[in-house]
């Protein structure tokens, strides 16, 4: 396949690479000295997987790539009134766009510039870090993209997996990627993000890592509370999440190391943008909308906001 990766950090280049390894033609969209790299010495994976340089196309205009079969967003949700007015220019006859990004925003904006008929989306779960310009680390073994459909003629995904979901499927798992192909994406990117936007604002709000919100019993209360905040908006939007979304993600955080800090607050530590719209911003826009009540979250969303405005 001829494949596009817009936004070429620890996740997009991560992928892109196990790709661009297995034979498909991969070009990598970066910037700055991570695009230099790149070009002069390939992009190099360390990971407990096999390390891997891959020497293969970058840009860093879209406009030059030209169609692809496969495009995938890898770039933070900020970025994305920047990006996506430049998708249509990567897409021909039959192109597919695979949003990974964080949030239940991403497919309707993704949707909004190439069409509904185009978009796959999903969540990814994959520890890597870009740790200097054309380098990334892998930590641990995780690398899995559970992602299908999101739109359907009749407003939902079938109930069956799609063929072309299955195709890509096949071809992440022949790259070593654990893809989980499904048949309505909506459900794993709403589970994930009802335990996302929660950790990620009290971790951000807290300054503090997992350890320390889920070690508190206060804390610890608060948050699944927010969860629950999170998992009625899901309900409202007519998304079939678990019922028992509390106690999964009770289970989860049990088995999180202590010291895992939401990138939401390594962003904000090192004075980078956050995702804040995408996340804490998405939850409050649609509970109002709905009439949900989410006092937790609204609370979480305003600290954060005057957190990471400017002159903070």
């Amino acid at each position: 396949m001829r494949i596009v990766i817009v936004g070429s950090g620890a996740v997009g280049g991560y992928y892109g690479a196990r790709l661009a390894q297995s034979g498909h033609r991969v070009t990598f969209i970066a910037r700055s000295a991570h695009l230099q790299a790149i070009r002069e010495r390939g992009l190099l994976v360390w990971s407990p997987l096999g390390d891997a340089t891959v020497q293969t196309a970058a840009e860093s205009d879209l406009a030059r790539v030209g169609p692809v079969d496969l495009a995938i967003l890898a770039v933070k949700t900020y970025d994305n009134e920047q990006i996506l007015p430049q998708l249509p220019s990567v897409c021909g006859p039959g192109t597919i766009v695979l949003t990974l990004q964080n949030g239940v925003d991403s497919a309707d904006e993704v949707a909004a510039a190439v069409g509904r008929d185009r978009v796959v989306a999903g969540p990814t779960y994959i520890a890597a870090a870009l740790i200097a310009p054309g380098v990334i680390a892998q930590t641990g073994t995780h690398r899995r993209i559970v992602f299908g459909e999101v739109f359907a003629a009749s407003g939902a995904p079938g109930p069956e997996v799609s063929a072309r979901v299955c195709r890509l499927a096949e071809a992440f798992t022949a790259a070593n990627i654990q893809a989980e192909p499904v048949a309505d994406a909506r459900v794993p990117i709403w589970e994930k993000f009802i335990y996302l936007a929660p950790y990620a604002a009290f971790s951000g709000a807290a300054r503090r890592p997992a350890g320390a919100i889920w070690g508190d019993p206060v804390a610890r209360a608060r948050f699944l509370d927010a969860v629950d905040e999170v998992h009625a908006v899901a309900r409202a939007e007519g998304v079939p999440v678990p019922a028992d979304m509390r106690a999964r993600v009770a289970v989860y955080m049990e088995s999180v190391p202590a010291t895992m800090r939401a990138s939401l607050l390594i962003d904000l530590q090192q004075g980078k943008r956050i995702e804040l719209e995408a996340l804490q911003g998405s939850v409050v826009r649609r509970a109002e909308a709905h009439g949900v009540e989410t006092p937790i979250m609204s609370t979480l969303y305003a600290v954060l906001r005057a957190a990471s405005s400017p002159g903070a």
